[in-house]
């Protein structure tokens, strides 16, 4: 019998895409959490979160990605990444299911992937009736300027 290596991701939506998150890099899954916004911070750090006491940069992914505004914001939710030590809240739509896929599945970014996930993902699964994203945290928090987001 064959082995398959498999790897395991949180799966979320934003603006319609279905994304998917390392399982080991996800270090929470929160509700809509209270945001104290951040005077002269770039556009796309929503703010700041108290997490259990500590502080955690909230980064709004569809203005990072510059996707349109969602209408209808009661939803979304947040998922705690950290990256080069410090925690971040990242801003989504929703959360699905964590789905366990094989390396066979994975393939890299087709170029008709639309431009703004081409920059920060590693590459796609094809589902049965979905592209699922496979989104790079370091790419996804170094902004243009090379800078982390906070």
């Amino acid at each position: 019998m064959e082995v398959l290596n498999k790897n395991d991701y949180v799966t979320i939506w934003l603006d319609g895409q279905l994304c998917g998150i390392p399982v080991l890099e996800v270090h929470d899954v929160l509700s809509k959490q209270v945001i104290t916004e951040i005077p002269l911070s770039p556009e796309a750090v929503a703010g700041v979160l108290n997490l259990r006491g500590q502080i955690v940069t909230a980064i709004d992914l569809r203005k990072r990605l510059n996707l349109k505004p969602q209408e209808d914001n009661s939803g979304e939710m947040n998922i705690v990444v950290e990256y080069q030590g410090e925690p971040y809240s990242l801003i989504i739509d929703n959360v699905g299911d964590v789905l366990s896929l094989s390396d066979e599945a994975f393939e890299k970014n087709p170029v008709t992937l639309e431009a703004c996930w081409q920059g920060v993902s590693n590459g796609i699964y094809r589902l049965d009736d979905d592209l699922l994203v496979i989104l790079d945290i370091e790419k996804l928090l170094t902004f243009d300027d090379n800078r982390a987001a906070a």
